[in-house]
């Protein structure tokens, strides 16, 4: 089957979905609510799974694949890329442990066209097959950022290899939120609507980042490799404060926003999330009071005087290192330039003796002069 044939067979069409809606609906699904109220995605539907867990490995592949396909392209230009998530499930636990690129291409001016190779999804999972058959099709991925229309239609085809897929939308951009970079969707039916013909739409799963021990240790170690040293321990805490303050301030505003719709009537208030909520505000400190807003300054202090004295430490440490280096490196450098002195003085004198034995030799030799009879 060609590319012109593929397009025609995995186009949309106007009775498969309706793209403002289906769009709208899966976007409502990933709000606050859905976020503080993991157990909502079981009520939706039976068979629908609880959670996603995602392996790193697979974060640092939809990583390269997309440096690879759109890294150094204008990012006004820069597609989105797509591929396949192997894993296995567990009752209602998707585990997603590895996945692998698929070429795609769709048109930005008219997204209903669009090309997803699956001749070579089948070709890549027949070889996935023979290193690892454990691994079964869970699902794919796309860079996103968000949801689009072609995604169910997408989807579909995804089926035709797994039956109840998973759709991950992984963000590749650096965030700052501290936020975990996928978001997990599940298709089910739509809400029959008089006249229509049968649908699917996209609902919010929860989401979270899983790891078995061999692959922490991998990961500690590649980022261990790529943290950039020069910057102090002072340098980090610094900047993962500022990070966590960011993430604390985005919450925030999550929080202000569902209360606010609440209150306004566009949400109804959920009791869970409320309580949620109280537990929050109890564990705040009071910090009006002077004893603990005294200690919390003493405490903050001494932590600073230590990593402060720790830096310092090992400044001079670092000092004293490169003094002994070079102490190393002098005396290394005399002892062979002593060593290279020796050797010419021997050899100079080797030279001397085989000379003087040369001279010997001559002057030993008898003149046989005529006495000498042929």
């Amino acid at each position: 089957m060609d590319k012109k044939e593929d397009q025609d067979t995995f186009n949309i069409t106007p009775d498969i979905l309706d793209n403002d809606q289906a769009t709208r609906r899966a976007e409502d699904q990933d709000d606050l609510e859905d976020e503080q109220d993991p157990s909502r995605a079981k009520k939706v539907a039976p068979g629908v799974p609880s959670k996603v867990i995602v392996h790193p490995l697979v974060l640092l592949s939809v990583v390269d694949h997309y440096n690879r396909v759109a890294g150094d392209v204008d990012a006004r230009l820069r597609k989105r890329v797509c591929g396949i998530l192997l894993g296995k499930t567990h009752g209602s636990v998707v585990d997603v442990s590895s996945s692998y690129a698929v070429p795609f291409e769709e048109d930005p001016k008219n997204p209903q066209t669009w090309f997803f190779d699956h001749n070579y999804h089948e070709f890549m999972f027949s070889l996935c097959k023979k290193v690892n058959a454990s691994e079964k099709v869970v699902g794919w991925y796309s860079t996103g950022p968000e949801i689009r229309s072609t995604d169910l239609a997408i989807h579909e085809v995804v089926r035709r290899y797994c039956a109840q897929p998973v759709f991950c939308i992984i963000d590749v951009k650096p965030n700052e939120t501290r936020e975990i970079p996928v978001k997990a969707y599940f298709s089910i039916p739509a809400v029959p609507v008089a006249g229509s013909v049968a649908r699917r739409e996209f609902v919010h799963l929860p989401s979270e980042i899983g790891a078995e021990e061999a692959e922490e240790i991998g990961v500690e170690h590649l980022l261990r490799t790529i943290k950039d040293v020069r910057y102090s321990t002072i340098t980090d805490v610094v900047g993962n404060k500022l990070l966590s303050l960011k993430a604390l301030h985005k919450r925030m505003d999550d929080i202000y926003k569902y209360l606010d719709n609440v209150c306004a009537g566009r949400l109804p208030p959920n009791p869970k999330i409320l309580i949620s909520l109280q537990e929050i505000f109890n564990y705040c400190p009071d910090l009006k009071r002077p004893e603990l807003a005294e200690a919390l300054t003493v405490k903050t202090n001494d932590s600073l005087i230590t990593m402060y004295a720790a830096a310092l430490m090992r400044s001079v440490t670092a000092l004293h290192d490169l003094i002994n280096n070079k102490l190393m490196n002098r005396a290394a450098e005399q002892s062979d330039a002593v060593r290279k002195a020796f050797a010419a003085a021997a050899k100079q004198v080797a030279d001397e003796d085989d000379l003087s034995e040369d001279e010997g030799g001559a002057e030993a030799l008898p003149d046989l002069g005529d006495d000498y009879d042929m």
